[in-house]
């Protein structure tokens, strides 16, 4: 298997884990960009390495600066940083006018994505019991900026869109928990939950590095989701 290059932006907890966990991908670190090398270097084909790929974990208020500068240096992107996705419709923008590649998750982690599948199917079938009410408690590390976390609000769009109604999201912030989400369905007798437990962020950084071997590998531009990279037939927030 051939080493894919790749630059990181961001040398935080996802990017240090990144690094840590490269090489058992077959992928090769050319280029660690904190933001202090950012500021003053920016983001250049040089300063990325050569990479083939990039891998963004860094704030929501640099994120899409920093993907585009990487498309505009023609080096496709994963993004794994969440809280912009306000700023998408720039980012469609930016892939068109460079005919470039990215991928955006809100999680990488496979058993996130096979939940997004099983509350679709929850919410179309809980339709049919009113008595049910529903609810999505997530909780994450003190650390973690954005609040609900891009996977919460994934997974209430898509509960509320197969439910037929709308489903709060409580947000906890504690110690260094990498990340809990947990679909409650609440009846005055009985409830039923759908969770998914993080035990190591080193499940997002896998999933990252898994994301940028395919988007290396792949001619077909425009914006890209874990689905692709996993082939599941789910529609994920924002990736379309």
């Amino acid at each position: 298997m051939t080493a894919v290059r790749v630059a990181l932006i961001g040398m935080g907890r996802m990017g240090r884990a990144i690094d840590a966990l490269a090489t058992e991908h077959d992928c090769t670190i050319v280029a660690r960009l904190d933001r202090v090398r950012v500021a003053r270097e920016g983001i250049t084909r040089e300063t990325l390495g050569g990479a083939d790929v990039a891998i963004e974990f860094s704030v929501p208020d640099a994120a899409l600066g920093n993907a585009t500068a990487c498309l505009r240096a023609g080096v496709p992107v994963v993004i794994g940083t969440t809280g912009w996705l306000d700023q998408l419709d720039v980012l469609h923008e930016t892939l068109r006018e460079t005919k470039g590649r990215a991928l955006w998750a809100p999680n990488f982690s496979p058993g996130v994505q096979l939940m997004l599948a099983l509350v679709e199917v929850a919410g179309r079938l809980f339709r049919h019991a009113p008595s049910f009410d529903a609810h999505l408690v997530e909780t994450h590390h003190t650390a973690k900026l954005d609040a609900p976390s891009g996977t919460a609000i994934a997974v209430q769009a898509r509960t509320e869109r197969a439910l037929g109604r709308a489903v709060p999201i409580t947000s906890i912030r504690a110690g260094s928990v990498p990340g809990t989400h947990e679909l409650l369905l609440d009846a005055p007798f009985e409830s039923v939950a759908i969770t998914h437990t993080a035990r190591d962020r080193r499940v997002f950084a896998d999933g990252a590095l898994a994301a940028a071997r395919w988007l290396g590998a792949t001619s077909r531009p425009g914006l890209h989701s874990m689905r692709d990279v996993l082939g599941l037939g789910l529609t994920q927030e924002g990736s379309e």
